[in-house]
């Protein structure tokens, strides 16, 4: 192993995933702030579109690289799904689970392993516990982070619902006291697909176990080069795209005990992304346009699209400074005006984001793309066609 590298962690994160990939702006939601009292019913019809994907990445030293391209790479992920459609042209609603395995760092009592964050569809929490990792030196247990990956979450038992690992690392995959084949045995009795993303030469992966590791779950096997540098290609969209996510983040209306936090993390996020490369601040102004960017746990323009809300409901010393002191009739107006102003403005990013796209296409070259976004997505779509999801 290498000298021990630390990822920079910034404060506050936008994908404090309070939300996780999913969403539709339009789908209602219920208020969970532990600062007022209940806003809106819960829906109480099961979510039946949903997609469950646990990350599991290694985090030892040699895998700053791969950190890297998780980070980068995590916004094509989530607006690749916002094409995606599912059963009578439904629109899936995404969740991300995120753990770290084979670091020093963490417990050897739990074998290394740390379940950074359990299924979420808060995007700003899902990138701040991203850019949270650190690598260090340790001992890599491919069987037994499968195993607690299965144990701690909850994958529901819907038939329909699409449920997928991926785990991403460099060592053998036959390490650890936890055989590697029973712990995939038991991903596939609860029918979630083991893809493995092996970081080196693709035959050396196939000696050390991977490739059958992702096969005994009819799932893929994949070797990418993760120290290789992610090509973004810049576009003439992009300066106007990034002045438009400014003026979106001025459409939120934050409210309760979360609100004044989570303003600040979806910033850092923002800044986290800009930090990283333009090109990756772009992608997420883009997915934060889209169906599946929603806080209606903090924010009161999304809160206000769910199903009987009622402001009257919130109490007072809840709201924001701008609407203290006003009139439930004044308040509503105000609402009502931020929503029509994000919709026009994510609107906007939309139109331009399909030129961007247009222009990227005819630029690109197809060994340009994001390593770890091409073997994930290429696992994604055949796995998901198997369940009745398709793409625009």
């Amino acid at each position: 192993m290498k000298n021990v590298k630390q990822i920079l962690v910034l404060g506050a994160i936008a994908l404090g995933m309070g939300q996780i990939f999913g969403h539709d702006l339009n789908n209602r939601h219920t208020l969970k702030d532990p600062g007022f009292t209940e806003v809106a019913k819960e829906d109480s019809k099961p979510a039946n579109n949903m997609v469950r994907i646990a990350l599991l990445l290694d985090t030892s030293n040699s895998m700053d690289g791969l950190i890297n391209q998780a980070k980068a790479q995590l916004w094509d992920i989530v607006n690749k799904f916002k094409h995606a459609k599912c059963g009578n042209d439904g629109r899936p609603q995404l969740q991300i689970a995120l753990y770290q395995y084979g670091n020093d760092d963490l417990s050897s009592r739990e074998g290394y392993i740390q379940q950074v964050l359990g299924f979420s569809s808060d995007l700003d929490e899902i990138s701040e516990k991203l850019f949270s990792l650190s690598t260090n030196g340790g001992e890599e247990y491919c069987g037994q982070v499968i195993q607690t990956s299965l144990s701690q979450l909850d994958w529901g038992k819907n038939p329909d619902q699409l449920k997928m690992i991926f785990i991403a690392g460099n060592e053998p995959f036959t390490q650890g006291k936890l055989n590697y084949k029973d712990a995939v045995a038991n991903a596939k009795e609860k029918d979630v697909i083991v893809n493995t993303i092996f970081c080196g030469a693709y035959e050396q992966g196939i000696n050390t176990g991977w490739k059958n590791g992702a096969q005994l779950t009819g799932g893929e096997y994949m070797a990418i080069d993760h120290n290789r540098k992610v090509v973004h290609i810049a576009t003439p969209y992009d300066d106007v795209i990034i002045k438009l996510n400014s003026r979106l983040n001025k459409t939120y209306i934050s409210y309760g005990a979360l609100g004044a936090a989570k303003i600040q993390q979806q910033s850092a996020q923002d800044s986290n992304a800009m930090e990283m490369e333009e090109a990756v601040a772009v992608k997420r102004a883009v997915s934060k346009s889209s169906r599946l960017y929603t806080n209606s746990s903090w924010d009161l323009v999304d809160a206000s699209k769910a199903e009987g809300f009622d402001i009257d409901k919130i109490e007072k010393e809840q709201l924001p400074m701008e609407l203290k002191g006003k009139s439930k009739t004044e308040i509503a107006s105000f609402i009502e005006g931020k929503k029509k102003e994000r919709n026009d403005i994510q609107k906007e990013i939309q139109d331009l984001n399909s030129k961007r796209e247009a222009y990227i296409a005819s630029q690109q070259k197809d060994n340009e793309k994001g390593e770890l976004e091409n073997a994930m997505l290429i696992a994604i779509k055949k796995q998901a066609a198997k369940k009745n999801y398709r793409w625009e």
